[in-house]
């Protein structure tokens, strides 16, 4: 988060991810997905990307299981509750490097790559495309500030429902501060649509922990309203109330089967890379296993 370019921060996780896999006893969870290696003398020289040879000057083998290209949205929350971080960075920064680094990885393999981001409004929208410039224009459109006011998934939800006839794969990164009814309401629209639909929930740690230890005034960063309180004394009621919120919104995904990976902006960003890969790997192999159950008409 240190790297003030976006791009960068995103070429630098995926790159120590990949790094990090092939010396961990995890390599080999991701044989179903494209993957990158460096070439070794006695390689078969088929498998040499020449593309990003010529990007990188660097000498890669792809390895994949078979030649079907990906078509995923990335949607992306800039409301105004995205701007409060507690670290040296908001959960807005921590989204959009995410996205940035989603886009860079899935970019790499080959796959379309589109974005959607909003506010309590669609702010902007680049279709799903894997040409040249089309990630660097990606990466702008992540860099520009959230600014909005409320969050609302009503308006995004629907819009990309409306353009998106293709089935894709929906990623939608957001702190999820809003009713757990509607949303449902509208993840339901889209999956009824034949796409696949992935949650990264994200929250900061002293949203989770709400460990203030004075009285003080906090702020609705979306309605602008004051209130002055004793952390103490309203603690335990906070804690009761984000927990039901959070067993709400993990019922609506459980009954759409959507995966929702929920963690703190303080994690490292190649863990969600990992927890991505991971959760792709076993909703295929949940797949397969199903066709083969399923008995010949």
């Amino acid at each position: 988060m240190a790297i003030r370019n976006l791009e960068l921060r995103a070429r630098g996780v995926v790159e120590g991810f990949w790094h990090g896999l092939h010396r961990s006893p995890y390599h080999g969870f991701s044989a179903e997905f494209t993957e990158y290696r460096q070439y070794v003398p006695g390689d078969d020289l088929r498998y040499l990307d020449w593309r990003l040879l010529a990007r990188t000057d660097r000498h890669y083998l792809k390895k994949f299981e078979d030649e079907t290209n990906l078509r995923c949205h990335l949607l992306v929350d800039q409301s105004r509750s995205m701007t409060y971080g507690s670290l040296s960075y908001t959960k807005a920064e921590y989204a959009a490097t995410l996205a940035a680094t989603l886009a860079y990885f899935l970019q790499l393999q080959g796959d379309a790559v589109g974005l959607l981001t909003f506010d309590e409004q669609v702010r902007d929208y680049l279709p799903a495309r894997h040409r040249t410039g089309h990630l660097r224009r990606l990466m702008l459109q992540l860099e520009r500030p959230a600014a909005g006011k409320a969050t609302d998934l009503t308006a995004p939800l629907r819009h990309i429902v409306e353009i998106v006839r293709k089935r894709s794969l929906m990623i939608l990164i957001s702190d999820l501060l809003v009713p757990a009814e509607p949303l449902e309401r509208n993840l339901t629209a889209l999956t009824a649509c034949g796409h696949e639909v992935v949650l990264f929930h994200l929250l900061d740690p002293a949203e989770l922990a709400f460990e203030f230890d004075q009285a003080v005034t906090f702020r609705d960063l979306e309605s602008g309203r004051d209130v002055f309180l004793d952390p103490a004394r309203v603690r335990e009621s906070y804690r009761t109330n984000l927990h039901a919120h959070l067993a709400s919104l993990d019922a609506v995904c459980q009954r759409l089967g959507i995966d929702c990976h929920r963690f703190d902006t303080a994690r490292p960003l190649e863990r969600a890379l990992f927890d991505f890969l991971r959760g792709r790997m076993q909703r295929s192999k949940r797949a397969r296993a199903s066709a083969v159950r399923r008995p010949s008409p």
